[in-house]
C-alpha cells in the first residue's frame, strides 16, 4: 500500500513511460456524457447487471491473495475482451461487503464516458485514460484510489490493442504502488463474440463461467527498465494460460 507523498512524486516519474510526447505535461480533460448519454449508460448497466445475475459462476482462486489475514489492495490485469466480467468480479464472495471495491481504468473517449457512467451505477468507480490520452493523470489517480483500500482493474492491452499484449501502464503502477497484479481468467462456455479488434465476448444468458484468479506477480520497486520488460511478458503469458479462446 502506499504510504507517503513520495509515491506520486514515483508515480509521476514512471507515467512518462506511459504516455510520450507532448502528452506528457499536457492536462487533458476527459469526455463526460449528456443527459442522453446518461440515459444510455443506465440502460447499458441495467442490461449488463440483470444479464450477469443469470450467470453460473465458478471461482477459481489460486492467488491466495484473498486468504483472511491478507491486507491492502490488488491490481486486477484482465484482457479487454473479457471486460464484460467486471461486475461479475465485483461479486467475489470473499470480498468485503462494499460496493465500492474497486477502481477501473477507462479510456477517456466518448464511449469511455458511457463506461465509466454504467460502471458507477454498479459502484465501481472509472478513472479515466490510456496509454494515449491522459495515462499520466490516470497513473496517479489510479494510486490514489488504492491509497483508500478500493482494489484496481486493468485491460492492460486496451483500450485498442494490439490484442493481448501488455502495456506498461500496469507495472508503473504495481512498481509506485508496491501492490500485487493478479491475473484474471475466464472461461465462457456459451458466448456470442462480436467481430472488434480484441473480439470481444459477451457471455450470453445462463452461461456457465469458470473465473480465475492466477498466481500474484510483484514488481520490485527499483525494477530496471529490462526487468519491466520481462515482468510485462510475464503478466500477458500469466493472463493467456489461464484465458482459452
Amino acid at each position: 500500500m502506499i504510504t507517503s507523498n513520495s509515491a506520486e512524486q514515483r508515480a509521476s516519474v514512471e507515467s512518462r513511460t506511459v504516455v510520450a510526447g507532448p502528452r506528457v505535461n499536457r492536462q487533458v480533460i476527459p469526455h463526460r456524457p449528456k443527459w442522453h448519454g446518461q440515459i444510455a449508460a443506465w440502460l447499458i448497466y441495467f442490461f449488463c447487471a440483470t444479464l450477469s445475475r443469470t450467470w453460473r459462476i465458478r471461482w477459481r482462486d489460486s492467488s491466495g491473495r484473498f486468504e483472511p489475514g491478507r491486507t491492502g489492495p490488488v491490481i486486477f490485469a484482465l484482457w479487454h475482451n473479457r471486460l464484460a466480467l467486471t461486475i461479475a468480479l465485483s461479486r467475489y464472495p470473499k470480498f468485503q461487503n462494499d460496493r465500492r471495491t474497486i477502481a477501473a481504468l477507462v479510456s477517456a473517449s466518448k464511449d469511455g464516458a458511457l463506461l465509466t457512467r454504467a460502471l458507477q451505477y454498479a459502484g465501481i468507480e472509472g478513472v479515466r485514460g490510456s496509454s494515449s490520452r491522459r495515462g499520466g493523470q490516470a497513473l496517479l489517480e489510479l494510486a490514489r484510489c488504492m491509497r483508500r483500500g478500493l482494489n484496481v482493474a486493468i485491460t492492460p492491452d486496451g483500450p485498442r490493442g494490439p490484442k493481448y499484449r501488455v502495456r506498461e501502464g500496469i507495472i508503473s503502477l504495481a512498481q509506485v504502488s508496491s501492490a500485487e497484479i493478479v491475473p484474471v481468467g475466464a472461461k465462457i462456455y456459451s458466448r456470442y463474440t462480436f467481430k472488434s479488434w480484441d473480439a470481444f465476448q459477451l457471455p450470453l444468458p445462463f452461461s456457465r463461467i469458470d473465473l480465475y484468479f492466477g498466481p500474484t506477480i510483484s514488481v520490485p520497486p527499483e525494477a530496471s527498465d529490462d526487468q519491466r520488460i520481462a515482468l510485462a511478458q510475464e503478466v500477458a503469458d500469466a493472463l493467456k494460460a489461464i484465458n482459452p479462446d
